[in-house]
């Protein structure tokens, strides 16, 4: 009983000191010339659907929620926006080579076509994120014929 008096005001003081440290956002509010959205020819409805379900985890530019001001639920934030742009950043696209682009773009519909992606934790969380029946099927066409122009090109 005496020990547990101790360690939970020490655990609520460290609490509290770890809401002072906020790392920088991932949001620099430009769209840069090497952006999916630069590079290639997007269909309004296509973009939009990457742009709610996609970017936050996979751009330069998250749109935060009210909860990433409290720690440690930032710190996790931070690290699945890093790890997913990663893997793929569609505001750094077109830095990829002719053969990664394509690799990503066959990635992105086979992802949403075995219904990988948006990832289920995000959705849960971002309900606007859940892709309908047509959005998946218009991301799908609309990556595989991007791929297979950029197949035929090369």
């Amino acid at each position: 009983m005496n020990r547990s008096k101790k360690i939970l005001p020490g655990i609520l003081i460290i609490l509290i000191a770890i809401q002072f440290i906020q790392p920088a956002r991932n949001k620099n509010g430009q769209v840069l010339p090497t952006a999916i959205s630069k590079m290639y020819s997007l269909p309004e409805n296509v973009q939009a659907t990457l742009k709610i379900a996609c970017y936050d985890c996979h751009s330069n530019n998250t749109q935060y929620p009210w909860y990433a001001d409290v720690q440690p639920v930032r710190w996790m934030l931070d690290r699945h926006i890093k790890e997913g742009k990663e893997e793929l950043n569609f505001s750094e696209f077109g830095v990829y080579s002719g053969r990664r682009q394509i690799n990503k773009l066959k990635a992105i519909a086979n992802s949403i076509n075995d219904g990988n992606m948006p990832l289920s934790s995000y959705t849960l969380m971002h309900k606007n994120a859940r892709l309908s029946a047509a959005e998946k099927i218009s991301i799908i066409d609309w990556a595989r014929k991007t791929a297979d122009s950029l197949s035929a090109g090369n």
